[in-house]
């Protein structure tokens, strides 16, 4: 019953935790909400001071150096990464702010682009992000 929860009301969960396995049903489930996997960073939050900090949908060995990956799960892993182990919220915030302007310019890789979207490649997503930090 949570994945139906998460899909029909994910304005209900404020965080979910639970073991690893769970956990990545859980997101993949979820990734329906944004639109891709390229879209969701994930924080695993350890106790003791250590955290991991990745996109949901991995590295996805099988695009590298074919310019079609989604970086922005990444970036916004470092934004979480500098939030929650660094305590750098104005920074994080920066990353976030230009993830937001990028995508509402309408630049789009291909797993997010609708009907006539120009698709940018990853190091033009990427680079497009960078500039949008100040």
């Amino acid at each position: 019953n949570a994945v139906m929860q998460i899909i029909k009301n994910p304005a209900y969960f404020d965080v979910v935790a639970t073991e690893n396995m769970f956990g990545d049903i859980l997101s993949d489930a979820a990734s329906v909400l944004p639109g891709s996997l390229g879209l969701m960073p994930s924080a695993s939050l350890g106790g003791k001071g250590i955290s991991m900090y990745e996109p949901i949908g991995g590295s996805a060995p099988e695009l590298a150096g074919l310019d079609v990956a989604n970086p922005i799960a990444q970036i916004l892993s470092v934004a979480l990464m500098l939030r929650y182990s660094f305590s750098l919220e104005k920074e994080a915030v920066m990353i976030e702010n230009a993830v937001n302007q990028v995508l509402a310019e309408g630049k789009r890789t291909g797993d997010i682009a609708v009907g006539q979207d120009a698709v940018i490649g990853t190091k033009a997503m990427g680079d497009a992000i960078a500039e949008k930090i100040y």
